[in-house]
């Protein structure tokens, strides 16, 4: 039982941090029918930005933090739009998807050839100490994490139902040309959805770093995985994506502790085949219609 319990907790404070870079993915889905096969990369680049403000500036590690954030903000948010999205889109869909793929690989190489090839310590953000509750040691660093991930989850989703701004955030994604008629600035709207895509970005790859350690191939695994829990979810559910994102936390534990860890990276993938098979929406996801 204690080993379950402290399975569990693991599983969740993982698949939380797979939930932040999930909701990225139907954020973006949903204010602009993309799909960004570079997301896994987005969450790698952030801990490079705090790695740099540290080790080659000297910067104490919580200004670091800050500072990374608002770059990615800039450059994951901002002029991704700007420099991909907006030139891409028009063009359809499939020059999107290339253009994202294509500039996963540009991100994975050049921060291996720029930074390192080999993964570099993460200094962590919480006590690395264990509690213990009815006989599990519980980290107290996965506590944190799945807290600050939920947080920042639910912040999002009051701040999507509860602003004007959120609000008007949700008229773009259902109906754009119904929410320019009603007054909504469309273009400022959809810029908003990658600035906060970026956010999250920073937010994931800060949290799970001091696992993972920071290295150009993270965003191999954590793009993959993400991408499957907002399916499994519903792509167009942000609380799809969470529980998605937990789900798949959970399963993979299981799998490591029960099963074999050798096949850990399978559970992902059955999970997504039968998803697929069942509930083609997701777990939480509803039913689109769209034109063709």
């Amino acid at each position: 039982m204690a080993e379950f319990l402290q399975i569990m907790i693991s599983g969740l404070a993982a698949g939380a941090v797979y939930a932040l870079a999930a909701v990225g993915f139907t954020l973006l889905w949903q204010a602009s029918q993309a799909i960004n096969f570079a997301q896994g990369e987005f969450v790698m680049l952030p801990a490079f930005f705090v790695l740099i403000g540290t080790g080659y500036f000297g910067l104490p590690l919580w200004v670091a933090i800050l500072l990374a954030i608002v770059i990615s903000i800039l450059v994951l948010g901002i002029a991704f739009k700007k420099l991909v999205v907006e030139p891409m889109l028009p063009h359809g869909t499939l020059p999107l998807v290339i253009a994202t793929i294509a500039l996963g690989l540009l991100m994975k190489e050049s921060v291996k050839e720029f930074y390192s090839a080999q993964g570099q310590p993460f200094p962590p953000l919480f006590p690395q100490t264990v509690f213990e509750v009815f006989g599990a040691a519980i980290s107290v660093q996965d506590v944190c994490n799945l807290l600050v991930s939920l947080l920042v989850i639910l912040g999002l989703q009051m701040f999507l139902q509860r602003s004007r701004t959120g609000r008007s955030m949700q008229a773009t994604a259902q109906n754009p040309a119904v929410a320019e008629i009603l007054g909504v600035d469309v273009k400022k709207m959809v810029m908003y959805t990658f600035i906060i895509n970026g956010f999250l970005a920073a937010i994931a790859s800060i949290l799970i770093s001091p696992f993972y350690l920071a290295k150009f191939s993270n965003g191999e695994t954590l793009g993959l995985i993400a991408f499957i829990a907002a399916i499994v979810g519903g792509f167009n559910q942000i609380r799809g994506a969470l529980v998605g994102g937990l789900l798949i936390g959970v399963l993979d534990n299981l799998a490591a502790a029960y099963v074999s860890a050798q096949y850990r990276a399978a559970v992902p993938l059955i999970l997504l085949i039968v998803i697929i098979m069942v509930r083609p929406q997701g777990l939480v996801g509803t039913t689109e219609g769209r034109a063709v």
